[in-house]
């Protein structure tokens, strides 16, 4: 199936590559979206945990919680001489038991009548029917019609035991008793009743599989890492299908409260803990937890590759600032450096040599002091034995690296050229490139003067916020000013911002049906008129969207090319230069330019349509020209390319200035909207808002909007935000990235650590008194910009 397809997929674009060692590419991009993907999967940690607790966990009765016992014959008869050494015993092999789901030599009593011949050849004498002794031997007499002498029938009530032997229980005599026993089990299916002669009949019964007889709980089978996955039909509850909610609204499952597995495999422990509740623990819990866990020495030899496993992969999580995750966080709710660190986690505990390991950019949404403990695990992977080769903007990490190799000078058509290569330090010797210039302080991005005055009574209040890991936050964000919120990963910046602010202003302003973080009251929302959310969402999933046609710069340029002499000669209206309109696009691909092929074992391919070749236009529209490009050329345009063909059209060229502006000028109009990162779709998003009419006092929010930026584009993106400002707007922005936080007007600095240790407010004011606060991680990294000398 695939064969027909590779020889349509372009070969990689290069000539030769020597020297090419194993490599793994790990990418920003959170690729699963998948509700039943966590971060103990993505990690490998649920795979050693299922092995755990199917080699060492105690399994429990899910009715009583009595742990499930099961004997040898050995076993059992050591039982009966701890217990009932000196007494009369009957060993019973158990027939039918009334009520009982447990397999049996007879599913009706009333078939005794077809057993009792074959008993008899294999040399048994009595049998107990409801505790009453009958001789074998006897059974055609005794029993006309089904009923004994008494006048009693067998009906589904009626207990049918199977005399194995009568013995006094002694230490001396092991050997008949385990024999005995061995004997009943076989002939009990896996059950002996221990009948106390001298105590009134009393019975004691024991199974051979593990057990709670007293409850009728049975484990008819071994316990086996499959039982412990909710992703298959053996271990997943039946109600949720494994996925622990049962309803849209993602409330619990009531069956199985959100643990997503079988009951009878929730009630599997080691330490108390079932693995359900073990995943609901965080990082450093798990870790804490799991190192304290007690074992036997055999428990230990057995559990000891798996513990190694999983203690490596949870320490590199710490180390890289993931502390605050729960091992049952679904992926999907992950940011995009937060997915790529928990995919590093399962490469670093594999602990492979001699790999190339290829990241891009793995510093995003990283603290400054996270990013320091994520370079030293990677230095700890280069130390084994390891390439890392990394894709990177983050000056402090850029500073130590081993060998750099910068690319530009520019972006888009203005780059694509090695512009320099060689230590961090040779690097900043050689000024005439940016990074070079940057990593030297030749060029910087400056703070500014002064901040701006926050003005009185203009300001947005939150009080009691307490979403998540929100410590009853009572928090002012000032309007008209640049406001940074910032603070270690998981310290509550989103919680804050995003699921309190930002969800009650979309309820209140824009009408959507969302439901706010829990919070008190937020007070001032009258003093804006809109809010913009400006996320990192993809723009769209298929090649259809783009840039052109996401910024509305389409709209214009398509006016533009119906007004053509071609045009008008044909009688081409504007929709015939839009790819979705059946008279202008290719009929074969319908516009797309691409075919999604689905090759089913591997990842899904978009392949380049062979009748249009990519341009998604037909032959006839493809006639028209502009300054010599057809519409598909200008598809194909860098935006900063366009920016000069298209400069004496006002509509266009206000939008592609905004555009470029925000750094994207190296990008394709056309660029398929699935393929751009996280960041560039922020950008493009805040492009296209800026290219807007005002709309009154907005309050604009964004989420890391550095993400993907080299610093320069970061400097370029300030002034765009600042700009922002000084039209009378406000911005409120999440950002770890140093540059940002020391141009703000107000700083609201959370934490000071992650999970439940944040929530706090650390600092809130000014970047300079920020720097100086000791207490302040962010303040600790601002030092060094206003020079304020750290305390020895």
């Amino acid at each position: 199936y695939a064969r027909r397809f590779l020889g349509r997929m372009d070969k990689a674009p290069v000539d030769t590559i020597d020297g090419l060692s194993p490599a793994i590419a790990i990418n920003q991009k959170s690729t699963v979206r998948n509700p039943r993907s966590t971060v103990a999967t993505t990690t490998e940690i649920y795979d050693y945990l299922r092995l755990l607790y199917a080699r060492i966990g105690k399994a429990h009765c899910p009715i009583t919680g009595k742990p499930l016992i099961g004997y040898s014959s050995s076993s059992a008869a050591a039982y009966c001489t701890k217990h009932f050494e000196g007494e009369r015993v009957e060993l019973l092999a158990p027939l039918y038991l009334p009520g009982s789901s447990k397999i049996l030599l007879l599913d009706n009593p009333k078939h005794l009548v077809n057993v009792v011949d074959p008993l008899v050849k294999d040399g048994f004498v009595r049998i107990n029917i409801n505790g009453e002794p009958i001789r074998l031997d006897e059974w055609d007499d005794i029993y006309t019609n089904q009923k004994d002498q008494n006048g009693f029938e067998l009906t589904q009530n009626t207990k049918v035991d199977l005399v194995i032997d009568r013995l006094l229980v002694s230490k001396a005599d092991q050997k008949r008793l385990a024999e005995a026993i061995e004997n009943a089990f076989h002939r009990g299916h896996g059950l002996v009743k221990i009948c106390l002669i001298d105590q009134n009949g009393e019975t004691k019964m024991l199974s051979e599989t593990p057990a709670n007889v007293e409850s009728d709980f049975f484990q008819l089978e071994e316990l086996t890492p499959r039982m412990f996955s909710f992703n298959s039909h053996v271990g997943a509850c039946p109600t949720c299908d494994g996925l622990g909610v049962a309803n849209i609204n993602d409330s619990p499952c009531s069956d199985c409260d959100g643990e997503r597995l079988k009951t009878e495999f929730r009630s599997v422990t080691i330490n108390d803990l079932n693995i359900s509740k073990f995943c609901q623990f965080s990082i450093t819990e798990a870790r804490t937890k799991i190192e304290n866990w007690e074992f036997t020495e055999n428990q230990q030899k057995v559990a000891e590759q798996a513990l190694g496993g999983i203690i490596s992969r949870l320490k590199f999580m710490e180390d890289v600032g993931l502390d605050y995750l729960t091992l049952d966080q679904k992926t999907s709710t992950l940011s995009g450096g937060e997915a790529q660190r928990i995919r590093l986690a399962s490469q670093i505990g594999s602990g492979l040599v001699g790999v190339m390991y290829v990241l891009d950019e793995p510093t995003i949404g990283l603290h400054a002091r996270d990013t320091n403990r994520l370079i030293k695990t990677l230095k700890q992977m280069r130390d084994r034995g390891n390439s890392v080769i990394m894709v990177e903007h983050d000056l402090d990490t850029i500073r130590q690296a081993d060998h750099l190799i910068d690319i530009g000078p520019g972006a888009g058509h203005y780059g694509g050229r090695i512009s320099a290569f060689g230590s961090p330090s040779e690097i900043a010797s050689k000024k005439e490139t940016l990074t070079g210039q940057y990593l030297s302080g030749k060029k910087s991005i400056s703070i500014p003067e002064n901040c701006r005055p926050l003005r009185q009574d203009y300001s947005l209040n939150v009080t009691g916020a307490t979403a998540n890991n929100l410590k009853k936050l009572d928090v002012m964000f000032p309007l008209g000013v640049f406001t940074v919120v910032t603070g270690v990963s998981g310290s509550g910046k989103s919680s804050l911002v995003v699921d309190v602010l930002q969800r009650a202003l979309e309820k209140e302003l824009n009408g959507k049906q969302v439901i706010p973080g829990e919070h008190k009251s937020i007070v001032g929302i009258e003093k804006i008129e809109s809010m913009m959310v400006i996320n990192q969402d993809p723009i769209g999933r298929t090649p259809r969207s783009n840039p052109a046609t996401y910024s509305k710069v389409m709209d214009p340029i398509r006016d533009v090319f119906s007004s053509m002499p071609e045009a008008r000669e044909r009688g081409y209206k504007k929709g015939r230069f839009s790819f979705n309109a059946k008279e202008g696009r290719c009929s074969t691909c319908e516009g797309q330019g691409f075919h999604l092929i689905e090759m089913h074992f591997l990842s899904d391919v978009w392949v380049k349509c062979d009748q249009c070749k990519g341009k998604r236009y037909n032959r006839e529209t493809l006639s028209v020209r502009f300054k010599g490009f057809t519409i598909a050329d200008v598809l194909e345009m860098e935006i900063s390319k366009a920016l000069e063909i298209f400069n004496s059209q006002p509509r266009i060229n206000r939008i592609l200035k905004t555009m470029d502006e925000v750094g994207l000028g190296y990008m394709k109009l056309g660029q398929a909207g699935n393929t751009l990162s996280g960041g560039e779709a922020q950008r493009l998003k805040l492009s296209t808002e800026l290219a807007r009419r005002s709309r009154g006092a907005t309050l604009y929010i964004l989420d890391e909007p550095t993400t993907g930026l080299h610093v320069d584009d970061v400097a370029r993106l300030l002034k765009v935000l600042h700009r922002l400002v000084d039209q009378g707007h406000s911005v409120l922005v999440i950002e770890h990235n140093l540059e940002v936080i020391k141009t703000a007007d107000w700083v609201i600095d959370l934490g000071p650590e992650g999970g439940d240790r944040g929530g706090h407010i650390v600092y809130q004011g000014i970047p300079k008194n920020c720097a100086s606060n000791q207490e302040s991680y962010t303040g600790k990294f601002l030092e060094p910009s206003f020079n304020i000398p750290a305390e020895p």
